[in-house]
């Protein structure tokens, strides 16, 4: 039976402006099938929460834009647990607001904060984890997260540096690390107490609560203004006048590089954060020569380490590519350098 004191908080507020074409404002890439499985991004991350926790007790934390995107493709859930922000803030007021509402319904829920995009391999292994920190914040005041394993010197993602002293399986985080230059990245794995931060975080409401109360008290006070108004007629009207009043700041910085009782468990499922049109080459099925192809039909000569995807099994002839993403949309084709690709955010803002 799942514990009624489980809560989630989906995030399905970005753009993901890397995944261009596929990935654009109207219809980011939580809604699309990244990965050719017949479900998209945020379906498999609903349908993985909700294996632990009540499918009622699940939020998503949406821009207004994509309130019906939401509910066309969760069916399931009732309109007032998507959560809209009328004004894109970053993650630290959309955590709060999200976080004084549950409070309101249940002072002693337990919560995770999920993004909607992540790939997990091992379900069993990653609620497992869930499950273990949970019991943990419901009997201490702990801000958690999920540290993963790293495999490689990655200088895209933010690191969490732990005590390599501390044998419990629960770890006091030292502090966080900003994303590194090669060199850096490869020295925080040789040392062996870094994790990767892949931005899943685990507390009791009251926890992180007080913690914006102590470190954020003006963000907290704006927001608790509104308390009466939370899960009421009243609450839109509020969000709409007092959200954009917000500082535009990560929860990371806002609370978790702060606070002192920030704790790490070292996951033990594989994970991607399915970033870039790299991130997700690495896990899709692929030719002898490393090339990856959704909805396309294919014929390659002397084509390695690629990337294709078309709409509609679309016949794409390739010669003489190595590395490149392929990708045919509509009106908008894509042939670029993997070795380039977090440069198409940039070519996505020109065109805008």
């Amino acid at each position: 039976m799942k514990d009624k004191n489980y809560y989630a908080i989906i995030m399905a507020g970005g753009v993901g402006s890397r995944f261009w074409p596929v990935s654009t404002t109207d219809f980011p890439k939580q809604f699309h099938d990244m990965l050719g499985t017949g479900d998209t991004l945020i379906q498999k991350t609903f349908s993985r929460l909700s294996q632990l926790i009540p499918s009622e007790n699940i939020l998503v934390l949406t821009n207004e834009r994509y309130n019906e995107l939401v509910l066309e493709q969760l069916p399931t859930i009732k309109p007032e647990q998507v959560v809209l922000e009328p004004a894109m803030r970053n993650t630290a007021p959309c955590i709060l607001y999200a976080s004084m509402k549950i409070k309101k319904l249940n002072p002693n829920a337990l919560l995770i904060v999920a993004p909607s995009d992540h790939w997990i391999e091992d379900e069993k292994a990653f609620l497992e984890n869930v499950k273990q920190s949970f019991q943990y914040c419901a009997s201490h005041n702990a801000l958690m997260t999920l540290g993963i394993q790293p495999t490689f010197p990655n200088t895209g993602f933010g690191y969490i540096e732990y005590d390599k002293r501390d044998e419990n399986p629960i770890k006091k985080v030292k502090q966080f690390r900003e994303k590194p230059n090669y060199e850096t990245a490869k020295a925080f794995l040789a040392s062996g107490n870094f994790l990767w931060n892949g931005g899943i975080f685990i507390w009791s409401v009251q926890a992180v609560i007080e913690a914006f109360e102590k470190f954020q008290p003006e963000m907290n006070a704006l927001f608790l203004s509104g308390y009466e108004s939370y899960n009421t007629g009243k609450e839109t009207e509020f969000i709409a006048s007092h959200y954009p009043l917000a500082e535009n700041i990560s929860i990371d910085y806002a609370i978790l590089e702060k606070a002192p009782n920030v704790f790490v468990l070292p996951a033990t499922f594989d994970w991607n954060d399915l970033g870039t049109w790299g991130s997700l080459h690495e896990k899709l099925d692929k030719d002898e020569n490393n090339n990856a192809v959704v909805n396309a039909t294919v014929v390659l000569e002397n084509a390695s380490n690629n990337i294709i995807r078309a709409e509609g099994k679309k016949l794409i002839i390739i010669d003489g590519l190595d590395d490149y993403i392929i990708v045919d949309k509509s009106d908008t084709l894509l042939i670029y350098p993997k070795s380039k690709e977090q440069e198409i955010k940039g070519i996505v803002s020109k065109l805008q």
